[in-house]
């Protein structure tokens, strides 16, 4: 096998972001490919096999290209970077980034990062229910909030719902001091925080006085009929088959419904069905509803939670074949 060398011109603006501090994904990419890179004034020497030398520089032509586009390189850019590379879809990263949804009240934008999340947002444009099923980081909420609020702002629906099941992970929490609102606001915390983050908190303060953006548990959706609304009910792994039920049938004219969930983090009874499991059995035909599943390698946040997630499915797998066996 013939070594070659290929050089990668980085501009000087650009060269911290996608070597990364003390050229931490320089080495990662030479540690992944098998290749040697010698980085000098800005030039990037790449040593090694024809094919992953010819790999490595694509990997860092879309990190460069992405850094000139205004992004922070991340290490889950550069891992998914390279997960692409072995593909040969090196070009479906920079067609991702350039699918703003919205933009954050500092300024930043809001978009996928990955194939998975790509097909999950197009999936919320053109469905009218949808279901995002994927483990942890995986940004099913995070997206499906900068949908809705989007959505609000360009006037395509009067209000936005944001729910999710009361239920404690784990743990009995017992009775929790203060009012209604002070009992159920720590299970609607993540939600908030996603509402705060993309809207601002006053301006998310202003349209919840109005009635505009409600943030209720599951319960408060019974005898309701919700028109012009956008939905999203979280932590539907949680909620009952007659509770899910309960929720589809609220849907009105108008309205768009996102359900996300994690069929992996299950915090009901022992035994107990899970509404989310249920749905996806008896909803699988119907056309108008749109079922995206997550894995592990769209998730989004620190690297290590990404191993986590890929550590529990190889155990769990592991544990289906034993009891087969």
């Amino acid at each position: 096998m013939s070594i070659v060398e290929n050089i990668v011109d980085i501009p000087m603006e650009h060269e911290k972001n996608v070597c990364g501090q003390f050229d931490a994904y320089v080495k990662k990419i030479e540690r992944t490919l098998h290749v040697t890179m010698v980085n000098r004034d800005g030039a990037l020497k790449i040593i090694g096999p024809d094919q992953t030398v010819q790999q490595a520089k694509r990997v860092f032509n879309n990190l460069i290209e992405l850094s000139r586009r205004g992004n922070t390189i991340t290490e889950q850019n550069v891992d998914y970077a390279l997960s692409l590379a072995f593909t040969e879809n090196e070009h479906q990263m920079l067609e991702i980034d350039k699918d703003i949804i919205c933009r954050t009240v500092s300024g930043k934008p809001v978009k996928p990062k990955t194939m998975g999340q790509k097909q999950y947002v197009d999936a919320i444009r053109k469905k009218m229910i949808v279901f995002g099923i994927g483990p942890a980081g995986t940004g099913k909420t995070y997206l499906a909030m900068a949908m809705a609020i989007q959505a609000f702002k360009n006037g395509e629906v009067g209000r936005i719902i944001l729910t999710r099941p009361a239920i404690e992970a784990g743990e009995k929490l017992g009775f929790l001091p203060g009012d209604l609102q002070s009992k159920i606001d720590p299970y609607l915390r993540p939600l908030y925080d996603a509402l705060y983050q993309i809207m601002g908190a006053e301006s998310y303060l202003h349209n919840a006085e109005k009635g505009l953006i409600e943030v209720a548990p599951l319960a408060y959706m019974r005898g309701r009929t919700l028109d012009n609304a956008y939905i999203i009910l979280d932590e539907a792994q949680n909620t009952t088959p007659a509770q899910m039920k309960m929720f589809l049938t609220r849907i009105g004219f108008g309205s768009k419904v996102i359900i996300t969930g994690d069929q992996t983090q299950k915090d009901l009874p022992s035994g107990a069905a899970s509404g989310l499991d249920t749905a996806l059995k008896v909803l699988r035909r119907i056309d108008d509803i749109g079922f995206c599943y997550l894995s592990s390698s769209d998730v989004v946040r620190h690297p290590l939670v990404q191993k986590i997630v890929q550590a529990y499915e190889d155990y769990e797998n592991k544990g289906k074949e034993r009891r087969k066996r």
